[in-house]
């Protein structure tokens, strides 16, 4: 590239500041933790995680450094396909949770499901999950072409898998299963599976969403980070694409992904914190 000659000639008697060049530095280090994190921490988040990272930085300094390298925060946007399909004649398990978003002190008190719906270019997918209120982990996950009974209970049967997986004296005992009104839901064979497995089934509200407010939010994540037009501009070409991205998504905001819900922790470091915390306990007693 050719620049003219004063340019050059007035760089040599004016070269960059010692303050400039550090600034420089510190704008490609908040672009790399921005990229890394999937584009889509605001100044509040992206602050926490460049404390995190070592990085010597105000709040209002990473919103500086975020206009000058023109990257921004996404944005949630609205839900306009309805998922939930209610079956009048099926009975449903009375709400055991009451909004109590706070209530659980330990993993495996509340789990919450819900599922939502992702446009593909070989029709619509649906994508279910069951995420653990105190920790706000993702602990199953399904992907399908077909929002029926299925559906859920993948997602079930995948958190059930992780946590067994993970602890032979995994219980369910004392463990509620928290979800909307939906057909898939309160469907027998739901039903069935909840009891096998010792969980108390809990359902909200008809029609308002604050009683499945957890994994309204926790939906609206994943719709504005991965799936939504804010993060990823893109055509998915069908479920096998959707799921591994999916995948991915989900390996990230359980491991990685800081909550301010959960002071500014993943949900990994949730509940490791949370296993010390009891070993500590045991060590002492």
């Amino acid at each position: 590239m050719q620049i003219a000659p004063s340019t050059y000639y007035k760089w040599r008697v004016c070269p960059v500041r010692p303050a400039e060049l550090e600034e420089a530095y510190l704008v490609n280090a908040i672009v790399d933790l921005f990229r890394k994190n999937k584009r889509v921490y605001g100044v509040r988040k992206l602050w926490r995680a460049a404390r995190r990272a070592g990085l010597d930085v105000g709040r209002d300094q990473v919103g500086r450094l975020m206009r000058i390298a023109g990257i921004q925060g996404v944005r949630r946007g609205s839900h306009r396909v309805v998922t939930t399909t209610r079956d009048l004649r099926a009975p449903r398990h009375p709400d055991l949770v009451g909004r109590g978003w706070s209530a659980p002190t330990r993993p495996d008190a509340i789990w919450v499901a819900d599922f939502t719906y992702v446009w593909t270019a070989a029709g619509f997918c649906y994508v279910s999950f069951v995420t653990d209120v105190y920790s706000r982990r993702i602990l199953g996950w399904k992907v399908s072409t077909a929002k029926t009974t299925p559906l859920v209970q993948g997602a079930l049967g995948q958190a059930l898998a992780t946590r067994r997986r993970e602890s032979a004296n995994f219980t369910a005992d004392g463990l509620i299963h928290h979800s909307d009104a939906g057909s898939q839901y309160t469907a027998l064979a739901f039903t069935e599976e909840l009891r096998e497995a010792g969980i108390a089934g809990s359902i909200g509200t008809v029609g308002d969403a604050l009683d499945n407010a957890l994994m309204e939010s926790t939906i609206g994540l994943y719709k504005t980070e991965l799936v939504g037009p804010y993060a990823v501009d893109r055509n998915w070409d069908g479920l096998r694409e959707l799921e591994r991205e999916t995948a991915e998504w989900v390996r990230w905001y359980n491991q990685e992904r800081i909550h301010s819900s959960i002071d500014y922790d993943s949900p990994i470091e949730r509940e490791m914190l949370y296993a010390d915390t009891v070993a500590q306990r045991g060590e002492a007693a």
